[in-house]
């Protein structure tokens, strides 16, 4: 329904899925994007070697202005990295991404259930304005009805003012529900990143589920949270770090190469020289041996908090599917007897108010206890809606 317009108002009237779609554009989503690329671009440059050090300048050179022994050297070094270390360090860098996109998807798993509870919030307001226009509506005909009563006294004059302060306090409540529906509509337009005062309406044909009879399945809902997903790609992660620092064990190896041009017509000479670095000593290993042994609590304390994640997730999911069943218990009851037996009493009143056997009070009374009944119904329903979008939000469907 996205792209169509009410003809009288010229109001797009936006479907949740169009509205889901535009969210690609807030920008924390779009900072993580950011984040991802700056994390893959920092990873290319994970094997690059040290700079190489040139050097020039007098070598064994004696003090006195013209000297007939010594030489000028020129020298180059480089240090080449273990390939086993640079490998450890890239597949590391490539990691840190993959935890960045389950953080982002576990935003976006947020920022859907926020956009969803907006939504239907303005949906279920949309209706309780046509609610009152709806008694707006009624309430004038009595009013019409009452005056015309009243030039042959058959009706009284305190009824009459009554009916008008319920058309004014009609007035207040709508005025209360477009402040509701300008809010809900400004915080829309924040999530899909464009004007605050863009204005569109909402189509409020909802979908109520059947999340009351699902069942939990661990392995699924390892598979399908952003935030589990998370934890597991921290796991492995702390894998590639621990072959990262496992791998400084292994020796660097340096090589200088440097020219000697003689004074005093001595032979030129030239320098050619290998080293390694050896690690395995005691006093240059314990920093590995120790960050190794830190990440090993680290990868407990991870998998202890993914076991937790599980088990307050079934709890949560437990929980909402009880308070489904129980609100939709309410809105049948509302549905079924409530609002019909208020209808039957504010029939049965106006059809004695149209025959001069009853009171226009009791058909003002009648006509309130009917709206405040529809209004109650509403709100069970907006809530109803929430505990659906709280249980998609626990189950990361979107």
């Amino acid at each position: 329904m996205a792209g169509t317009v009410t003809s009288r108002a010229q109001v797009a009237i936006l479907s949740l899925d169009s509205i889901l779609t535009k969210l690609e554009m807030n920008p924390g989503l779009l900072a993580y994007d950011a984040k991802i690329s700056a994390q893959n671009a920092y990873a290319t440059g994970a094997k690059s070697l040290p700079a190489p050090q040139i050097s020039a300048g007098q070598f064994q050179t004696p003090y006195q202005l013209k000297p007939n022994t010594g030489s000028f050297m020129i020298s180059a070094e480089q240090m080449f990295t273990n390939p086993g270390k640079l490998r450890a360090k890239q597949n590391y860098m490539n990691g840190l991404s993959k935890v960045t996109a389950e953080d982002k998807n576990y935003q976006k798993n947020q920022l859907v259930a926020q956009a969803k509870g907006y939504y239907y919030k303005m949906g279920i307001i949309a209706q309780k304005q046509d609610l009152l226009e709806s008694t707006r509506g009624l309430l004038q005909y009595m009013l019409k009805s009452a005056n015309i009563r009243l030039t042959y006294g058959k009706e009284k004059l305190n009824n009459i003012y009554k009916a008008q302060a319920e058309l004014y306090e009609l007035d207040n409540s709508q005025e209360q529900y477009n402040n509701d529906l300008r809010q809900q509509r400004i915080l829309l337009n924040i999530l899909m990143n464009r004007d605050k005062q863009v204005d569109f309406k909402v189509d409020t044909a909802f979908m109520v589920k059947d999340y009351e009879t699902s069942v939990t399945d661990n392995s699924e809902l390892s598979m399908r949270r952003s935030d589990i997903k998370g934890i597991d790609q921290n796991i492995s992660l702390q894998a590639l770090n621990a072959k990262m620092e496992y791998s400084k064990r292994k020796p660097d190896f340096g090589l200088q190469v440097g020219q000697m041009f003689s004074y005093g017509g001595m032979s030129n000479q030239y320098i050619l020289m290998g080293s390694v670095t050896i690690p395995v000593f005691s006093w240059s290993s314990k920093e590995y041996k120790a960050n190794l042994k830190g990440i090993g609590f680290d990868v407990e304390r991870l998998k202890q908090q993914r076991s937790e994640l599980i088990n307050q997730a079934e709890g949560n999911l437990a929980g909402l599917r009880a308070a489904i069943k129980s609100k939709k218990a309410l809105l049948k009851n509302y549905n079924r007897n409530i609002i019909p037996a208020l209808q039957n009493n504010y029939k049965t009143s106006l059809l004695a108010y149209e025959q001069n056997t009853g009171e226009m009070q009791v058909v003002l009374d009648g006509l309130k206890a009917l709206q405040m009944a529809r209004i109650e119904a509403l709100d069970r329903l907006g809530e109803l809606l929430q505990l659906q979008v709280d249980y998609e939000r626990e189950n990361e469907k979107y």
